[in-house]
């Protein structure tokens, strides 16, 4: 060290830039995902890339207001325990995961018409699961990342 130079001194993400870091990229994960449909499977149609990117934003909030839904629908039946406890949210949260998704395909119908068209549910279905993924994949690689000590 030099000295000139002071040692740096690197401070952690707060909560809310950790947040922000993750909720861009899925959103971009979003995007991507849905302009390849767009580009290379015939039922998947979408007007525009400004739409595209405003479909990825809706998606990834409506994906994260199930999934939060889904956790507290479990710990719901968790904490209630009792007989077949176990059931009930296997049921329950298979539930809100398969319902949810006639309300995000309403939801996307209602805010963008037929900007935005997947030639139906089960379309629809394989875009929200590759984008589930790819999302799974990308955070796996950031922690598998994250073990590695950096070295100077």
């Amino acid at each position: 060290m030099s000295a000139n130079s002071s040692p740096t001194t690197v401070r952690a993400p707060s909560r809310g830039q950790r947040l922000f870091l993750v909720y861009t990229l899925f959103i971009l994960v979003d995007l991507a995902v849905l302009n390849f449909f767009d580009e290379f499977w015939e039922p998947v149609v979408i007007e525009s890339f400004a739409i595209s990117f405003l479909a990825a934003a809706l998606l990834q909030v409506l994906l994260r207001l199930t999934l939060h839904l889904e956790h507290l629908t479990a710990d719901y039946f968790h904490k209630k325990g009792g007989k077949g406890a176990k059931g009930k949210r296997l049921l329950a949260s298979w539930l809100v995961l398969i319902v949810s998704k006639f309300v995000i395909l309403e939801a996307i119908d209602i805010v963008f018409g037929d900007r935005v068209l997947f030639g139906g549910l089960i379309p629809f279905i394989v875009v929200v699961v590759t984008i589930i993924l790819t999302e799974a994949a990308l955070s796996k690689i950031y922690t598998m990342l994250g073990d590695d000590p950096i070295s100077d």
